[in-house]
């Protein structure tokens, strides 16, 4: 299948979830891109926004399953990766998978869970396995899981250490509609629910081929040196406690690729650096605590350090 085919089929994905997202183009072109890039997104943003119902629509988008966890402090590992019980009929172990058997996850409120369970979840993201009983099963690909947890509420919760955070390739929030667009959304919601009505407009093989093409995507040596320059600059800054680490350069280099193929580009420019690094650096940095009194925030030293550093000029043979 032709390059331009394929990504004719993203923008179909795109207008497929718009059908049910509205006013949201840039976090169904996020999520996308995580998805493309193999990687998982942290969505931190109050109820009632309509995260569930973007996993939902990007799953029936691309034909694939769609599981929901919802996460408590009761909740177990052996409830989210699954449980070998025994039968005595037979007398053997059998394995019943849990929630986490999926292609496309959500999980909700990740940390209302205890660091036990958190990590189990981790582990599926990190490794594209889980473990049961010292076995290893591979998780079914593509595997992209979307972590939704709750700004406001912190009661009762335990907080994602920074080495999870940064397993998460992107962190964004949703926000809320603009008015005319909150009308829609009632108006829409008056007969049946749209996410009903969605039907695929790929398939999983389509979506691993996607994913195979977004790796061919062009990063010039002045893109990759652009992307390290930000990435040490951080780790210097005088607000800055802990910087981003190589594992956040090389995010940020994989969603630059993704995001280049969805715009129709097989070459990264430094426009897709400087508007994806504040969504794969900020949750990996920690700011000192002289920066929080003051009410600076990651995102705002992640802009700080992109507008100090010289753009690079790109070299565009081919």
């Amino acid at each position: 299948m032709s390059t331009d085919i394929m990504r004719t089929k993203l923008e179909d994905i795109i207008a497929n979830i718009e059908k049910v997202m509205i006013g949201k183009r840039n976090v169904t072109e996020l999520s996308l891109v995580a998805l493309l890039s193999g990687g998982h997104v942290l969505l931190e943003d109050v109820p009632g926004v309509g995260k569930t119902m973007m996993v939902r629509a990007l799953a029936k988008s691309v034909g694939a399953s769609f599981k929901r966890i919802q996460f408590t402090p009761d909740l177990l590992p052996s409830d989210v990766i699954g449980i070998s019980i025994y039968n005595p009929r037979d007398m053997e172990f059998h394995f019943r998978p849990g929630p986490i058997m999926g292609n496309i996850i959500l999980a909700d409120e990740i940390n209302r869970t205890s660091p036990k369970t958190q990590s189990a979840l981790l582990e599926g993201m990190e490794e594209s396995s889980v473990t049961i009983d010292g076995v290893s099963r591979k998780l079914e690909k593509p595997f992209f899981v979307m972590a939704t947890q709750n700004p406001i509420e912190y009661e009762g919760t335990y907080p994602l250490p920074e080495a999870q955070l940064d397993r998460f390739l992107l962190k964004m929030k949703m926000g809320y509609p603009e008015p005319l667009e909150e009308m829609e959304v009632l108006t829409r919601a008056q007969k049946n629910p749209p996410i009903e009505e969605l039907e695929p407009v790929i398939t999983l093989e389509e979506l691993r081929m996607l994913q195979q093409e977004v790796k061919e995507v062009v990063v010039d040596e002045t893109i990759k040196k652009y992307i390290v320059d930000i990435a040490n600059r951080t780790r210097i800054h005088t607000n800055v406690y802990l910087g981003a680490s190589p594992r956040g350069s090389i995010a940020l280099m994989k969603a630059c690729q993704s995001y280049a193929y969805l715009q129709g580009r097989d070459y990264v420019v430094p426009d897709d650096v400087q508007y994806l690094a504040p969504n794969v650096f900020a949750h990996r940095i920690i700011l000192k605590s002289e920066a929080k009194y003051e009410g600076i925030t990651a995102e705002e030293v992640v802009l700080r350090v992109i507008a100090r550093i010289p753009v690079p000029v790109q070299r565009l043979v081919r």
